[in-house]
């Protein structure tokens, strides 16, 4: 049964990383190429936070760049942990966003969050360092 059960949490985890790596590498591209403006239908809240990130300067287009990069991560199978790292402070952000904010996009939100503890489930083994509690600088 044991034999049974790797391989398909191998094939999984791979269909999970195409299916948030492409919209991730998506609206990467999209966001750097040709930035979205937030549609006129938002929570005032949403719209002013929104805004504050586009006046920054930066914020939009660092987000972009990390989502387009964790994206092709994602989609070429390399760093996986590393991109599932990076994309992990977006999405809760996304997650409290759309919870406090404006909640017509929490439902797609909450997929891209068990998407991502799915793979990072998946990929476990290469957090198991990083989630220690305490690490001797001499042990390896």
């Amino acid at each position: 049964m044991a034999a049974l059960s790797r391989p398909l949490i191998r094939h999984l985890a791979a269909v999970g990383r195409i299916v948030m790596g492409l919209p991730m590498a998506g609206f990467g591209l999209v966001g750097l190429i040709h930035p979205m403006s937030a549609p006129p239908t938002l929570a005032p809240g949403a719209l002013a936070f929104l805004d504050a990130l586009k006046h920054t300067g930066y914020m939009l287009p660092m987000i972009s760049l990390t989502q387009l990069a964790a994206g092709l991560l994602l989609l070429a199978n390399r760093f996986v942990p590393l991109a599932l790292t990076l994309l992990a402070p977006f999405f809760v952000n996304s997650i409290l966003f759309h919870a406090c904010l404006e909640r017509t996009g929490l439902a797609p939100a909450l997929v891209f969050l068990a998407l991502e503890v799915s793979l990072a489930w998946a990929y476990r083994g290469a957090f198991r360092v990083m989630l220690r509690a305490r690490h001797d600088p001499g042990e390896r």
